[in-house]
C-alpha cells in the first residue's frame, strides 16, 4: 500500500514494484539487527516442562529471560536446558514472567543458544509437530532479514524481510542506496498498551546504534535534496533518538523513545512498515508518521483488500 501524505491518497502496488515510487537520491535506512534463537526449553526435577525466551545477559552465565508456566518456580530451583548439559538456577523473580537465572556451568549466552536455541517465532505461528522443532532451521532462515548483522533481538525487524538482494540491488542501480543502524528488538516491542493516556504506558527500552558513517550518508541526501526513508518503526525510533534541531548525532546506547500524535519528526522523510496490532505503540508511531484520520482510512482499505497484518504480512510506503 502507497499513503501520500500530501495528496491523502491511497494506492495498492507489489513490493517488488518499491523502485518505482522512490527516487534516485532517497536512501534506505535499515536495521541490520540480528534474530538470536532464544526460545529454548527447560525440564523441572518433577518432569515437567517448562518454556523459556532469553531476553539478556548481564554478565556471562547471568540471564535474564522470560519463563511461560514459572508461576510456581521456587528460588534456588534447578532447571535442565533442554537439548544441552546445561543448566539454570533460579535467582530471582523479577516480575511479569520474567526471572533472573543463573547458568551452570557458565558460559557465554550466544554459544548455549546457538546449540539449544530455537527461532522465536510469535506466538500466532503454529507448528503441527509435537516436538516444535521440525521447521527450526527454516525458522531461523526465514525470520531474519537478508542485511542481518548484529546478533541481539529477539524478534524481527519485519518490515525488512519484505526486501530480497535481487530487490536492493535493483533499488541501488536506480541511485537508491542503504544505510545502515542497529536496533535490537525486544520483548516490550509487542507489549499491547493497557491504559488509555499512552503517555503512562511504560516503554520498553531497546539497545540501539547509530553509526558516523550513517550520520554522514544521511547528512549528504538531505543536503542533495533526497529523501531518509526509514524501514520499519526501529529504525525511525533510533533515527528520533538520536535527532535534533542541530541535526543527527552518532552514538549508542538504550532508548525508551516513544513517539504518538503529535510528534515532530526530525529526521525521517517516509516509512515503510507493517500493518500493526491495536492498542500497540507501533500503530501510535504510524499514526504520528502519517496522520491519524488517513491511517485509520488506509487501515480499512487494508482490510477490505484483504492485506495481512502481523510479523509475516503486507508492506505500507508512507511518502
Amino acid at each position: 500500500m502507497i499513503v501520500d501524505r500530501a495528496a491523502g491518497t491511497i494506492r495498492h502496488a507489489c513490493f517488488r514494484d518499491l523502485p518505482s515510487f522512490l527516487r534516485h537520491g532517497d536512501r534506505l535506512v535499515l536495521n541490520q539487527t540480528r534474530v538470536i534463537p532464544a526460545r529454548f526449553g527447560l525440564r523441572r526435577q518433577t518432569g515437567g516442562r517448562i518454556g523459556g525466551l532469553f531476553l539478556s545477559e548481564s554478565r556471562t552465565g547471568r540471564w535474564r529471560a522470560m519463563l511461560a508456566g514459572g508461576g510456581r518456580l521456587k528460588i534456588g530451583e534447578s532447571l535442565q536446558l533442554e537439548r544441552g548439559r546445561h543448566t539454570l538456577t533460579v535467582v530471582e523473580a523479577v516480575g511479569d514472567g520474567e526471572f533472573e537465572l543463573e547458568l551452570e556451568p557458565p558460559a557465554p549466552a550466544a554459544q548455549v543458544l546457538a546449540a539449544v536455541g530455537r527461532a522465536p517465532l510469535p506466538p500466532y505461528i503454529r507448528r503441527d509437530a509435537e516436538s516444535g522443532y521440525s521447521d527450526d532451521l527454516r525458522d531461523k532462515l526465514e525470520y531474519q532479514t537478508v542485511y542481518a548483522r548484529e546478533p541481539g533481538a529477539v524478534a524481527a525487524p519485519t518490515a525488512g524481510l519484505h526486501f530480497t538482494p535481487e530487490l536492493l540491488d535493483r533499488l541501488a542501480t536506480g541511485g537508491v542506496e542503504r544505510s545502515f543502524v542497529t536496533l535490537h528488538v525486544g520483548r516490550g516491542t509487542f507489549r499491547p498498551v493497557a491504559v488509555d493516556d499512552l503517555t503512562a504506558h511504560p516503554m520498553h527500552a531497546e539497545w540501539y546504534e547509530l553509526p558516523r558513517a550513517t550520520v554522514a550518508e544521511l547528512a549528504t541526501v538531505r543536503a542533495a535534496g533526497g529523501r531518509i526513508v526509514a524501514v520499519g518503526t526501529t529504525s525511525v525510533r533510533v533515527l528520533e533518538s538520536c535527532a535534533s534541531d542541530a541535526g543527527l548525532r552518532a552514538g549508542s546506547g538504550w532508548t525508551r523513545l516513544l513517539i504518538q500524535p503529535p510528534y515532530e519528526f526530525r529526521a525521517v522523510d517516509a516509512l515503510i512498515t507493517n500493518f500493526h496490532l491495536p492498542r500497540s505503540t507501533l500503530l501510535a508511531l504510524v499514526y504520528a508518521f502519517g496522520g491519524t484520520g488517513l491511517i485509520r482510512r488506509a487501515y480499512a482499505d487494508a482490510i477490505a483488500s484483504g492485506y495481512r497484518f502481523y510479523s509475516f504480512g503486507d508492506a505500507m510506503l508512507i511518502v
